[in-house]
């Protein structure tokens, strides 16, 4: 059974940092693109980030680019997102998905995903 546990969120301060992780299991690994999302309230659920290890690729939407890191861990099966230069608008539910190709998770939205985590609540006050 494959399952995604995002952990890390919190309240924070507008120009603070957070990592976030997204432990993953029931699946191999790097094997698969993973990508994380976020919903903000009222607000459509965006891609933000996706990396491929077995394709060697990684993706960031304007919105974070230059802000917000994705890396993964295959030993730990642990995929992580650094967040730095926290701002308000980026108060969201994190979700972590997997994807079965790069270009699935990049170009393919939600619909492109296979899997998902419950997601991790990130507050930035202002």
């Amino acid at each position: 059974e494959v399952q995604l546990v995002e952990s890390g969120g919190g309240l924070v301060q507008a120009g603070g940092s957070l990592r976030l992780s997204c432990a993953a299991s029931g699946f191999t690994f790097d094997d698969y693109a993973i990508g994380w999302f976020r919903q903000a309230p009222g607000k459509e659920r965006e891609g933000i980030s996706c990396i491929s290890s077995r394709e060697s690729r990684a993706y960031y939407a304007d919105s974070v680019k230059g802000r917000f890191t994705i890396s993964s861990d295959n030993a730990k099966n642990t995929l992580y997102l650094q967040i730095n230069g926290l701002k308000p608008e980026d108060t969201a539910v994190y979700y972590c998905a997997t994807a079965a190709s790069y270009s699935r998770c990049r170009y393919g939205g939600q619909s492109g995903m296979d899997y998902w985590g419950k997601g991790t609540l990130v507050t930035v006050s202002s």
